[in-house]
């Protein structure tokens, strides 16, 4: 069974004026891609607990943070062609379109929801078997690879799982 890539966005903070502070995507075979970003100057939104839930302050950002430009280059050179999928559609491309248009530059792939990939059967285990995979996994961070990863272990479980009346 051919795996997504599946890519997640962590950010200041949800409503309007976030932005991504980091961005990481797993690839079919399991590599892992993962950056900070450093805020472009007119980024001012802060929520402090999303920087408590992430771990990142704005002070990592500056330091460690990668330019906007470079991140969405990077983005386009690694994804180009390709169907990328993510579980929050509704903030995830949002925060995407932000960092491609702050860049300048036009996205060299397409997101989509991960739970178009998805059958009724398997989407009725899907929230089932993330929280069984946190359980079973107990990621120590709450950071976008390692939740890219996770979403995508969660993929491969529900299409794996036995259908009823099937032995």
């Amino acid at each position: 069974m051919q795996l997504p890539t599946v890519l997640d966005v962590e950010a200041s903070g949800f409503g309007r004026g976030s932005y991504p502070i980091e961005i990481g995507f797993v690839e079919p075979a399991g590599a892992l891609f993962c950056t900070l970003v450093r805020p472009a100057p007119g980024w001012v939104h802060w929520d402090p607990a999303a920087e408590t839930l992430h771990g990142i302050s704005r002070e990592l950002l500056q330091r460690h943070g990668r330019p906007v430009d470079w991140v969405a280059a990077e983005l386009n050179r690694r994804l180009a062609g390709q169907i990328v999928y993510c579980d929050g559609w509704a903030h995830d491309y949002p925060w995407v379109a932000r960092l491609f248009d702050e860049a300048e530059l036009n996205p060299a792939f397409r997101l989509e929801d991960v739970r178009t990939l998805l059958s009724e059967r398997e989407l009725g285990g899907w929230d089932h078997s993330l929280r069984a995979l946190r359980e079973e996994l107990r990621p120590d961070r709450h950071r976008a690879s390692s939740d890219a990863r996770l979403l995508q272990l969660c993929v491969q479980r529900v299409r794996s799982a036995p259908q009823p009346g099937r032995a």
